[in-house]
């Protein structure tokens, strides 16, 4: 999906905490780090020079002056080919000192000069700090995103189906709320996806019959939560008395959803009078760090029908 971060605000955010000073190429500063053309899964944000794979933020620290500084005449030609297209920012590092080249083919490019004392491995912590939440792959699913138990749960189903009403009980059960309707979610490792509500829809909660409830306001602070890492799906959906009772009681089958290329375990649980969906939910989530574990209660229940059979025959 296309990204609006430019490198202004890149700089504007990190140049108090790595001393960032801007040496040259100020029109820079509204270049996009990312553009449509560019597959957010093949680049690294920022790293040493190079000019096979080239970063968006091109790190010079001393080993790599050394290494420009021996090209000798070839060196002009190679601050061309490293100001392209492709860069949209060249940080030199710890103290490298900026000539009038870099800062003539910046200026000629319209690409960031930055520099600062700092050592390479600090910069590169923080600009890839600063990179993963806002330039990795995000979407935005319906449901309801809350911290029950203090896992991260992602409440999905049809419309109508109880979602809003399900959210509050957990709330009032002491559990959290993150987002309602539109949880944006961001895919900040391989295996990690994180959740996080829009600024507009900050601690409100729509419940039909209710209208829009403010959950900061009637429970307090500690029933919101800003971000947490989604671990759990559970999905809701109408289920007639016959269909239930079709649903395997010992060992149903396990479920997954991808969610930016991950697989997000799935708990789905049929909605019916008379089922309280709360302790389902909180139930499914206690079970799931033993699934996780490998624990499976079917199993240990069947070995033990087995052993008991087995000791009734041996008597």
């Amino acid at each position: 999906m296309p990204h609006s971060v430019r490198v202004r605000d890149l700089y504007e955010a990190l140049k108090d905490s790595l001393k960032l000073h801007l040496r040259a190429g100020e029109p820079g500063l509204d270049r996009p780090l990312l553009d449509a053309t560019l597959d957010p899964s093949s680049y690294i944000i920022a790293g040493p020079l190079t000019y096979i794979h080239p970063n968006r933020i091109q790190v010079i620290g001393k080993a790599e002056s050394a290494y420009l500084n021996n090209l000798g005449h070839s060196r002009a030609q190679a601050l061309e080919q490293l100001f392209r297209e492709h860069t949209r920012a060249v940080v030199l590092l710890d103290g490298v000192e900026v000539d009038d080249e870099l800062v003539r083919q910046a200026d000629i490019a319209g690409i960031a000069l930055f520099s600062t004392s700092l050592p390479d491995k600090v910069v590169l912590d923080h600009l890839h700090h600063f990179a993963a939440p806002r330039l990795s792959d995000k979407t935005t699913l319906h449901g309801v995103f809350l911290e029950v138990l203090g896992m991260g749960v992602l409440i999905t189903g049809d419309p109508a189906a109880g979602k809003s009403e399900l959210a509050l009980e957990l709330i009032s059960r002491g559990n959290r709320l993150i987002a309602d309707d539109a949880p944006e979610f961001t895919r900040i490792a391989p295996d990690i996806i994180s959740g996080a509500c829009p600024p507009m829809l900050r601690e409100f909660l729509e419940v039909r019959g209710l209208g829009v409830l403010n959950v900061r306001a009637m429970f307090g602070d500690n029933a919101i939560k800003h971000n947490k890492y989604l671990r759990l799906i559970v999905h809701l959906k109408r289920m007639r008395t016959p269909e239930i009772e079709k649903m395997a009681r010992l060992s149903p089958e396990d479920e997954n959803r991808e969610v930016l290329g991950v697989h997000i375990p799935q708990v789905t649980i049929p909605v019916a009078p008379g089922r309280n969906l709360a302790i389902l939910v909180e139930s499914a989530v206690r079970n799931h760090p033993l699934k996780m574990q490998g624990y499976d209660a079917t199993e240990v229940f069947i070995e033990r029908q087995q052993q008991a059979l087995m000791d009734e025959t041996d008597n």
